[in-house]
């Protein structure tokens, strides 16, 4: 069958559906765009209500195309199964049949024969260096899940109830899909899992990511590696320190620290502080020269008042951290957090997140306009989004789709090299520059 996968939510997911696009292509399926796809695979986010109405609104757009006779066969994969099939099945007929995250591996027979009662545990597949992957990033970088499922005690978040425990992914399985990663092209390599800092744990393995990330600094033709989802309270000396020995590791840390006031944190269940998180950047920023810090805020939380938030906009202007993404509270189902209610007025929230985001805007703006006259190494990703006639790239500060970008206005290099550019404009997300 001819068989477009439309990807939503976060790398995570994006690797889930690269695994299946491969096992239907070795099956012997196409893969291409909806308007010429006799099948459809939509691979859900339910994450928070945001994630959860758009990945609806495509299952009900595919779903008219379905009714109108221009799509056989609609099936949906996903978080959304996981939490909600019962509700997708009775609301909307139109689903032929579901693939949840537990059976990933299974996508070939599933297509085949549609299945609305398929099993749904939050025994993730972990996936295998063997398995073969269509990647859905440019040829030139490309996520490497090196574990699934979550430990940590968040109150807010619902992952562990439909991804499960931690479960890591063997070292040497991971070492062998990043050589054959590297062997295809891949430059960069961005480490992903629900929490990066707790990899190994569960294979009895001390300082399990930062050995892990000493060995992939072996990989031969890998420029950049790349950490995501460190959790604050598990960034040691000893990660800072193979971070710092590498040759390939850039200095990037993305520290999801979800506010600044010890009174909300400790009901969002992680602990910490302004104080305590201060000390760390100090110390990851002596450690790592240019570190860049990337890290997402959560305001509306309940029981947040005036007083919290205000302790966080000046925390977030005495960090000056690199890059921000603020998120209004979510209240989830199958949360410690969700007894609490949502007590916050939504009207407060979206107040809340454009206040801070403002004052983040003024902080990269500042931290932008110091690169003005440098010249830096640049990753080229290709043609700018917007129009043919730039070309855009990232810093190792720039992490692909969630951070900035360098538009590249002089100059021609392939996507995929490292290309020396001279840094002219800053805004407050974009620099732009031309090749020398």
């Amino acid at each position: 069958m001819r068989i477009a996968i439309v990807q939503l939510g976060c790398p995570k997911n994006l690797v889930d559906g690269e695994w299946m696009a491969g096992r239907l292509v070795r099956a012997g399926h196409d893969l291409g765009g909806i308007d010429e796809a006799e099948a459809a695979i939509v691979n859900t986010c339910g994450f928070i209500d945001a994630a959860k109405e758009e990945s609806v609104q495509v299952i009900l757009e595919l779903a008219g195309r379905k009714r109108e006779g221009r799509l056989r066969l609609l099936v949906v994969a996903g978080c959304m199964v996981q939490r909600y099939r019962d509700e997708l099945r009775r609301e909307i007929p139109e689903i032929d049949g579901f693939i949840p995250l537990n059976a990933v591996g299974d996508v070939v027979r599933l297509l085949q024969e549609p299945d609305l009662n398929v099993p749904v545990t939050p025994d993730v597949a972990l996936g295998d260096a063997g398995d073969a992957r269509v990647l859905a990033t440019p040829s030139h970088w490309a996520y490497l899940k090196i574990a699934e499922g979550c430990d940590n005690p968040c109150t807010f978040c619902a992952i562990p109830s439909f991804r499960g425990a931690l479960r890591s992914r063997p070292p040497q399985d991971l070492l062998r899909e990043a050589a054959a990663l590297a062997e295809s092209g891949v430059r960069e390599l961005i480490l992903i899992a629900q929490d990066t800092t707790d990899y190994g744990r569960d294979l009895g393995l001390e300082n399990g990511t930062a050995r892990l990330l000493e060995e992939l600094d072996g990989v031969g033709g890998l420029e950049w590696i790349r950490l995501l989802y460190a959790y604050p309270n598990r960034v040691t000396g000893r990660l800072l320190e193979a971070m710092a020995r590498s040759r390939k590791v850039v200095p990037y840390l993305d520290l999801p620290l979800q506010h600044s006031h010890p009174e909300i944190l400790k009901a969002m269940g992680r602990g910490g502080g302004a104080e305590s998180f201060l000390r760390l950047l100090e110390r990851a920023r002596a450690a790592l020269p240019g570190l860049a810090v990337r890290t997402s805020m959560i305001v509306g939380f309940p029981g947040e008042k005036r007083r919290h938030f205000l302790h966080l906009a000046d925390f977030l202007k005495e960090a000056r951290l690199d890059h921000v993404g603020v998120f209004a509270y979510s209240r989830e189902e199958n949360t410690a957090a969700h007894g609490l209610g949502d007590p916050v007025d939504p009207r407060t929230k979206a107040r809340r997140r454009d206040a801070l985001m403002e004052v983040q805007q003024e902080i990269s703006l500042s931290l932008n306009e110091a690169r003005v006259g440098k010249t830096l190494p640049v990753m080229v990703d290709g043609v700018c989004e917007e129009t043919e006639h730039l070309l855009q790239g990232r810093l190792a500060v720039q992490a692909p789709e969630i951070d900035g970008r360098v538009l590249i206005n002089d100059g021609f290099a392939q996507p995929g090299t490292l290309a020396k550019v001279r840094i002219s404009e800053a805004h407050p997300y974009d620099l732009v520059g031309g090749i020398l």
